[in-house]
């Protein structure tokens, strides 16, 4: 929940490069931890690829008109689908959802951690 709020304060009030990628990163971020609620169970490499797969397949998807006319009929569809292509985004999804994976990785780890000194 806080992945969206964020991402949506970001979006009604940030601009230029730094809300652009920070709302890429966030993007990805929430992309990534969709697939882990959904496959709890499979490796967070694999909901990592799956999520950077995901971001990709959309970026290239905005080459073509369909998030435009998706947009035009239901604007919010701008949100999840974008509205132009840009390369710099790829770079920013692959970042943001390998430094998400890890961190729920080392997060995961320490609180198994402390559930087996736990008596």
């Amino acid at each position: 929940m806080a992945t969206v709020i964020a991402g949506l304060l970001l979006h009604r009030f940030a601009s230029g490069v730094i809300g652009d990628v920070t709302g890429d990163a966030l993007y990805a971020l929430l992309v990534y931890l969709l697939i882990v609620l959904m496959l709890p169970r499979r490796t967070r490499s694999l909901c990592a690829a799956l999520a950077i797969l995901f971001c990709t397949a959309v970026e290239f998807l905005q080459l073509t008109d369909i998030p435009a006319k998706a947009t035009a009929l239901v604007p919010p569809a701008a949100l999840v689908l974008g509205a132009g292509f840009d390369q710099r985004d790829l770079l920013v999804y692959a970042f943001a959802v390998v430094g998400a994976m890890l961190l729920d990785v080392l997060i995961s780890r320490l609180l198994r951690r402390r559930a087996l000194r736990t008596p």
